[in-house]
C-alpha cells in the first residue's frame, strides 16, 4: 500500500524575478501602496548595485529541494516540499494550492526565520492556514520557531570561528560582534513578543560556545514608515562603536538565514562603505544558505513537530 504523501510547505519572504517586478513586490509588501518614483529608483539601484537581482529565489528553492531529499532520507513518511513566498511569486496561496492540485491532504509548515514574531512569523501562518482552509489541507502543525536548534547554532557558530580567523591577534577578545537581525516597529514590545529576547538568546549561545568576549545584538534594514523601530540602527551603532575605539568589527546576521538585499547591500554595501569611513575592519559571517547542517536543522524541527501531531 502506497504511503500519504505529507505536504511540507517551506515560507519565505520572496524576492523580485526582475528589475521590471521591483515596483509590483514593494506594493505587495506595503499593502497596495506603490513607492514613490524616488524610492522606487533607490530600490533598483540597490538591486542593480548587488549585480541586478537578488539570489534569494535560487537559494530558497535549493534549500526546499535539499529538505525534501533529507526528510524523505530521515523518515518512514513520504514528503513533498513547496516553496510558498509571502510577498513574490509563487505565494503561499500558490503553494497549497498546488499541494491540492497533487492530491496532497495533510501538510507541515515551517518559515525560513529562526526566530519568532507575531509581525513576521506569525503573518505567514496566518497566511498558510487561511489558504489551507480555502483549499482543503490538513494543517498538521507550523513551526514555531528554531533559534536553538543545534545543528543551526553549531552551522553560526563554524562560520564565527572562521572569520574570526581574519582578523589580526586575540581576535576573540579584541573583535566587537554584531548578532544582527532584521528591525522590527518598536510596537512588539508593548506585546510582549518574544522576537528579541530569541536573539538574544541565539547570540548569547553562539558568543559562550566560541568564547567570545565583546559582543551584543543589533538592527538592521528598518522599514521606512512613521512608526519608530527597534533601534539603534546598525549603522549608527558602528559611529558610536568607532567613537569608544572600537577598530574591528564583525557582523553576525542571526535573523536572516539566506543571501538577499539586507544582507548583500545593506552589510556588504552599506555598512562596508561606512566601515571604510570610519577606519573600521569589518567582516561578515556568510549566510547558511543551503548549507548541510541548515538543511538538517530545518528537518530536524520538522520531524519533531510531526511527532507531536
Amino acid at each position: 500500500m502506497a504511503k500519504e504523501k505529507i505536504g511540507v510547505l517551506v515560507m519565505a519572504y520572496g524576492t523580485p524575478a526582475s528589475l521590471d517586478d521591483v515596483e509590483a513586490y514593494y506594493t505587495h509588501i506595503r499593502r497596495g501602496n506603490p513607492p514613490t518614483p524616488e524610492r522606487l529608483q533607490e530600490l533598483v539601484d540597490r538591486y542593480q548595485a548587488i549585480g541586478g537581482l537578488s539570489p534569494l529565489l535560487e537559494i530558497t528553492r535549493a534549500q526546499v529541494d535539499n529538505l525534501e531529499k533529507r526528510l524523505n532520507e530521515k523518515s518512514p513518511h513520504e514528503f513533498v516540499a513547496y516553496m510558498g513566498m509571502k510577498h513574490a511569486a509563487p505565494f503561499i496561496e500558490d503553494a497549497i494550492k498546488r499541494m491540492a492540485e497533487d492530491g496532497i491532504k495533510q501538510a507541515i509548515g515551517i518559515v525560513l526565520a529562526p526566530h519568532y514574531s507575531m509581525m513576521s512569523v506569525g503573518t505567514y501562518h496566518k497566511t498558510a492556514k487561511e489558504a489551507a482552509e480555502t483549499y482543503g489541507i490538513e494543517l498538521l502543525s507550523l513551526v514555531k520557531d528554531y533559534h536553538l536548534d543545534p545543528d543551526f547554532i553549531q552551522a553560526l557558530v563554524n562560520r564565527v570561528e572562521e572569520v574570526l580567523q581574519r582578523f589580526p591577534g586575540k581576535a576573540k577578545e579584541q573583535v566587537k560582534v554584531l548578532f544582527t537581525a532584521h528591525s522590527l516597529p518598536e510596537k512588539i514590545l508593548e506585546m510582549k513578543d518574544p522576537y528579541p529576547q530569541q536573539l538574544r538568546e541565539t547570540a548569547e549561545v553562539i558568543a559562550q560556545r566560541v568564547g567570545l568576549k565583546h559582543w551584543e545584538t543589533g538592527w538592521q534594514s528598518a522599514g521606512q514608515t512613521a512608526v519608530p523601530w527597534l533601534g539603534p540602527d546598525i549603522l549608527e551603532r558602528m559611529v558610536s562603536l568607532q567613537k569608544e575605539g572600537v577598530k574591528q568589527v564583525l557582523i553576525c546576521p542571526i535573523g536572516f538565514v539566506s543571501d538577499h538585499l539586507e544582507v548583500l547591500y545593506d552589510i556588504d554595501i552599506e555598512c562596508q562603505k561606512l566601515a571604510k569611513e570610519l577606519e573600521i575592519h569589518l567582516e561578515r559571517t556568510a549566510s547558511l544558505n543551503a548549507d548541510p547542517l541548515y538543511i538538517e536543522c530545518l528537518s530536524n524541527v520538522i520531524l519533531q513537530e510531526l511527532a507531536k501531531t
